[in-house]
């Protein structure tokens, strides 16, 4: 059976879900990616890690649907490139308001937020509560791929923890996801190695962030390094990424908020 919830009849859904069905909805982008990826890159893995990971998880018995991935969301810090196509905060927040209160439609009250873009982070968290606060829905946000910044080490270059977009992991990925859209050809690094050099302020978890576009670093938009990256590579991240979402799922079908 189809797990694609798009895919049922109005009738199949209403009796398929339940009060404990777990709908996850796959969020990435359509951005500006540097000359060697596609605008689509968010858009394609949020897809594939949800498609993936809501096979497996139902057939390890978990009541999981999931939803059409949601690909033009909030990429203002790549508006300055042609391609990019953003939605405003206040129009996404609705957008992800108004498929909310839709949801309840149904019987089912777990939605989660499977995230492929970085952009999209604080207000997703944001839309969490919201949702709950408005419908009663339990709200779940994660990411749909675990994309480290390369640190050096087998073979691979040193990002000095600013490979975050269209660097080395996540051209690897898209070279084992969608090899035909990837430009080998126009691989070139941006590497802002100072900021790397900071303890408190950057990126990947570092506590004090900052305002950024993405030609802030550079006129490719492209915050990483992307020379070396391959499939064999980006084949590990996606299984590691999907085995993280299918166990996540599990403990959300587990989850309440009372012991």
């Amino acid at each position: 059976m189809t797990r694609l919830l798009a895919e049922l009849s109005g009738p199949a859904a209403a009796e398929a879900l339940t009060e404990r069905s777990i709908v996850v909805l796959p969020t990435g982008a359509i951005e500006h990616h540097g000359p060697h990826l596609p605008l689509a890159t968010d858009a394609i893995v949020a897809e594939a890690s949800a498609t993936a990971a809501v096979a497996r998880a139902a057939a390890q018995g978990l009541d999981v649907w999931q939803l059409p991935t949601l690909s033009i969301t909030k990429s203002d810090e790549h508006s300055w490139a042609p391609g990019t196509l953003w939605l405003t905060p206040e129009t996404m927040m609705q957008t992800i308001v108004d498929i909310g209160r839709s949801l309840l439609t149904t019987r089912a009250r777990t939605l989660v937020f499977l995230n492929g873009h970085g952009g999209n982070v604080a207000l997703l968290n944001v839309a969490n509560r919201e949702l709950r606060r408005r419908f009663g829905l339990r709200t779940f946000f994660m990411p749909a791929a675990r994309v480290p910044s390369f640190d050096g080490t087998d073979g691979g270059p040193d990002e000095h923890g600013t490979g975050i977009h269209a660097g080395h992991s996540e051209t690897s990925m898209i070279m084992h996801l969608r090899p035909e859209l990837v430009d080998a050809t126009k691989f070139e690094a941006t590497v802002p190695a100072h900021i790397g050099d900071f303890r408190h302020i950057g990126f990947n978890g570092k506590p004090v962030t900052f305002g950024w576009l993405s030609n802030d670093f550079g006129p490719t938009g492209v915050l990483g390094d992307p020379t070396g990256a391959n499939a064999a590579h980006g084949a590990r991240l996606f299984e590691d990424s999907v085995s993280f979402v299918v166990e996540a799922l599990e403990e959300i079908s587990r989850f309440d908020y009372t012991a």
